[in-house]
């Protein structure tokens, strides 16, 4: 899981740093104010690549996941992208598991028919 979890992660850092580019055309917002908000985002997906196997870690990248959605309300292509960000987020998280469970399932099933070293 923590694979297919860290590629979506990666993909999101660069997304969030092309949109900060397209959020700096915005007169309302000042250049500090887009890449302090874009910076601790591409932080965070950097951050979750480590974590997201421990507790919690999936319930923040679902968090991002709304952040990235919400963050149309400023760049509205990001409303399409943090959709399929989203959508490539749950797909890591349930094929991850899935892959996790044959992996531990074909280890088991090797430690047991191998014959124990006397």
């Amino acid at each position: 899981m923590r694979t297919l979890c860290a590629s979506t992660l990666i993909g999101e850092f660069f997304v969030i740093g092309f949109a900060g580019l397209v959020a700096m055309k915005d007169p309302d917002l000042t250049t500090a104010t887009v890449w302090t908000v874009s910076g601790i985002a591409m932080f965070l997906c950097l951050a979750l690549c480590g974590v997201v196997t421990r507790p919690g870690g999936i319930a923040l990248g679902w968090i991002l996941q709304v952040a990235l959605i919400a963050s149309g309300f400023v760049v509205p292509t990001m409303f399409f992208l943090g959709a399929v960000f989203a959508a490539l987020w749950w797909a890591s998280v349930h094929y991850g598991r899935k892959i996790d469970e044959a992996k531990a399932r074909f280890a088991a099933e090797a430690a047991s028919s191998t014959p124990d070293a006397a």
